[in-house]
């Protein structure tokens, strides 16, 4: 359903969620060990997603990415997804036409529109403070 940048994106965002309700900052290696995402590609993501301002960096000896719990609130799943994969997820034709919409549906299109609406209206509304309290009270998991 995601790319693996939006993948990675999402699954980095919850840690440095996690790590920032302790005051912690986190670097792309911690990332990669805590996590398990590979380095390189998550500080791509990590760093588009500065520049978007969804998540804070710094650089240094006490450096590393963090989120304001304020901030944590704000920010819901479809901010990112939208950052790193645009918004194809809840435009493109399903079946992958170029040219489908109300007008000329696809065969599966109806079914789609139905779906994405409740897909979109789930990652507008979950925000990645929610997903960090279910990774801190071990309700949920990130890594198997």
């Amino acid at each position: 359903m995601f790319s693996k940048a939006c993948e990675y994106g999402i699954k980095a965002m919850i840690y440095i969620a996690k790590q920032s309700l302790s005051e912690k900052r986190v670097t792309v290696m911690d990332i990669k060990d805590k996590a398990g995402l590979p380095a390189a590609f998550t500080g791509k993501v990590l760093n588009a997603l500065t520049k978007e301002e969804i998540v804070q960096s710094r650089t240094g000896r006490f450096g590393g990415f963090y989120i304001d719990e304020r901030s944590m609130k704000k920010i819901k799943v479809i901010d990112i997804v939208t950052a790193i994969d645009g918004d194809s997820l809840f435009t493109a034709c399903g079946l992958g036409l170029n040219e489908c919409s109300n007008i000329q549906p696809c065969p599966m299109h109806n079914k789609f529109v139905i779906i994405r609406k409740q897909i979109k209206r789930m990652l507008d509304t979950t925000s990645i403070y929610e997903l960090a309290m279910g990774l801190k009270s071990e309700k949920a998991i990130l890594v198997r």
